[in-house]
């Protein structure tokens, strides 16, 4: 129970709440063991020839008693439920706070469906156990120790006998506890391959349903999902042995107390309404230790559920504002230098970028050039702090960027990456996503500058158009021109443009460029493409192959160098040539 106590600040919070519903329990208790008693007397009273009115008197105390009783339940419930209700609310959100603070390299092994399952089939496990977990172990307990205690002042020697089989279902609970927690991590880890598979499924459904794929995706999910439910048939069969055993045990100590407890009456050591009262406390302890196996299976599910919670919220950001953050630093010009930097994804991945040493003067256009693979997203991520060097280090202003804070460092970036991402609202709230403050005049005007504004304009409601997920109405170029206009938007210090043209054509690719030469100016501008179309205007072009920077100059002069540029230049040229043949 190691990965639950982890609950306990958030418990705490409601501290005064969850008081409140255990006094509700005990009153609620107090009430419902006071019933069989009552009965109790009432049939005891009918040896001495009682009149009516009495026994009437002692069904509407019954009466009363279990109306209150039954009040007190529903307000435990509107206390603890609640409570439950209000923890996993804000575990969920301290769950999405610190997913959103992870690096990147953390979603890099942990696939989206998996962070789906966490967010919501295992949170949905903790209060459970929260909720209905708590209440019932509480209930448990408070009506166990009543009903024992009235039993034991009714005949001790009969209550020794009734609670034998106590300790043997101790242990099957004990048992059934661990198998159920093993079986229960399984179901919740094949859960998360059967949500990743689905989201992938949905997310990239245009490339399923170009390569005829669907046949094939769903019997690979049929097949996900069959290993899903036979996890789930093995838990079951183990949940469904522990109830039926549980009930066999304590029914055997009825049939005992009943067979002893009849002697009894008969010798005349104990009353028949004793008995009725014996047998009623039984039947109120009965369920105790029946709920005591459902609440252990609750607890070992939220144990389960916890412990994979707790991976994630152990898991600590490598990039992070530390100590030697500098807060004094709000803003930044635009300098950038890389000193001997070199990188790599993983531990035991081979570097994509070595001793990297390019300074970029504030205000400078830079573009950047290299085949496939040589390191050109690598060298812009980690600008931005997407990823940290191995290596070197990297500067802005004359200043280690570990020493600038992430959020000065970030706000001040305006980044459109390869893949475009854009969200299920409307366009102006996809283009004022890195400022929400941002007037129209300035959404509008950055839509212009994009090569947007022709196409937002033949909307039936303009900016205020609902985008499907992911932009899925839109066509690759637009989705393009939508991010380059979200990054023009807030007015930053650099401007990264990865690839930003590669689905738009040349003519639009000129406009774009053309619109962008006035942002550009006295910006620090860094543009990756595969096209020299893209790049022959900025201020200097480096060349980048297998990770290292083998060629840099301007247009003209990289021309003259006749190396790796010249060499992508004139085939490009050629294209095009063959192009207006066709």
């Amino acid at each position: 129970m190691t990965y639950l106590k982890r609950l306990l600040p958030y418990l705490k919070v409601y501290k005064k709440k969850l008081l409140l519903g255990f006094t509700v329990i005990v009153f609620g208790a107090v009430f419902t063991n006071i019933i069989p008693f009552v009965i109790s007397r009432a049939i005891d009273s009918i040896k001495t020839n009682v009149e009516f009115s009495s026994l009437g008197g002692y069904a509407l105390i019954t009466v009363g008693f279990a109306l209150l009783s039954g009040v007190f339940l529903y307000f435990t419930r509107q206390t603890i439920i609640v409570v439950s209700r209000e923890i996993e609310n804000d575990l969920r959100n301290d769950f999405v706070t610190h997913i959103r603070e992870q690096d990147l390299q953390y979603f890099h092994f942990h696939p989206t469906g998996e962070v789906m399952a966490l967010a919501t089939n295992d949170i949905s496990a903790v209060r459970n156990f929260l909720g209905p977990g708590i209440m019932y172990s509480s209930e448990t307990f408070i009506n166990f120790i009543m009903a024992l205690s009235l039993m034991l002042s009714l005949n001790v020697h009969l209550t020794l006998i009734a609670v034998l089989p106590i300790p043997l279902i101790s242990y099957v609970v004990y048992r059934v506890g661990k198998s159920i927690n093993y079986k229960f991590e399984r179901v919740q880890s094949q859960f998360s391959d059967l949500t990743t598979r689905a989201q992938e499924n949905l997310a990239g459904i245009k490339v399923v349903k170009s390569y005829v794929r669907e046949n094939s995706e769903y019997e690979i999910f049929e097949r996900e999902s069959k290993n899903y439910q036979e996890k789930n048939m093995s838990l079951a069969i183990v949940q469904s042995f522990s109830f039926p055993m549980m009930f066999l045990l304590t029914g055997i100590s009825v049939v005992i107390v009943l067979y002893i407890g009849g002697n009894m009456v008969i010798d005349g050591s104990l009353s028949i309404g004793q008995l009725t009262a014996f047998i009623i406390y039984l039947g109120l302890l009965t369920w105790p230790i029946i709920a005591f196996g459902w609440i252990v299976n609750l607890t070992q599910r939220a144990n389960a559920s916890m412990m994979r919670l707790c991976h994630v919220f152990d898991s600590k950001p490598e990039i992070n504002d530390t100590e030697i953050t500098d807060n004094n630093i709000t803003a930044i010009k635009g300098e950038i230098e890389f000193r001997d930097v070199s990188f790599k994804y993983g531990t035991d991945l081979p570097f994509v970028l070595k001793d990297i040493n390019l300074k970029i003067k504030n205000g400078e256009t830079i573009g950047i050039i290299g085949h496939t693979g040589s390191g050109k997203s690598s060298i812009i991520n980690l600008i931005p702090r997407l990823f940290d060097s191995v290596n070197g280090e990297i500067l802005i202003d004359g200043i280690n960027i570990k020493k600038i804070p992430l959020n000065v460092l970030r706000s001040s970036i305006g980044y459109v990456p390869q893949e475009t991402f854009l969200f299920s609202d409307t366009i102006e709230n996809n283009i004022s996503y890195g400022n929400e403050k941002l007037d129209k005049e300035k959404i509008i005007a950055a839509s212009k500058i994009s090569q947007l504004y022709k196409d937002i304009d033949l909307l039936p409601k303009r900016f205020e158009a609902i985008l499907g997920e992911r932009g899925i109405n839109l066509s690759g170029g637009q989705k393009q021109r939508a991010s380059i206009a979200r990054a023009i938007a807030v007015n930053p210090k650099i401007l990264i443009l990865d690839d930003a043209f590669s689905a738009v054509d040349t003519y639009t690719e000129e406009e774009i460029l053309s619109g962008l030469r006035d942002v550009m100016e006295n910006r620090t501008t860094i543009l990756i493409s595969h096209r020299v179309s893209t790049l022959k205007n900025s201020d200097r072009i480096i060349v980048l192959k297998d990770g290292r920077i083998v060629e840099t100059g301007t247009h003209a002069s990289l021309i003259q160098q006749e190396g790796i540029y010249a060499d992508i230049y004139f085939k490009q040229l050629l294209e095009q040539e063959l192009e207006k043949l066709d």
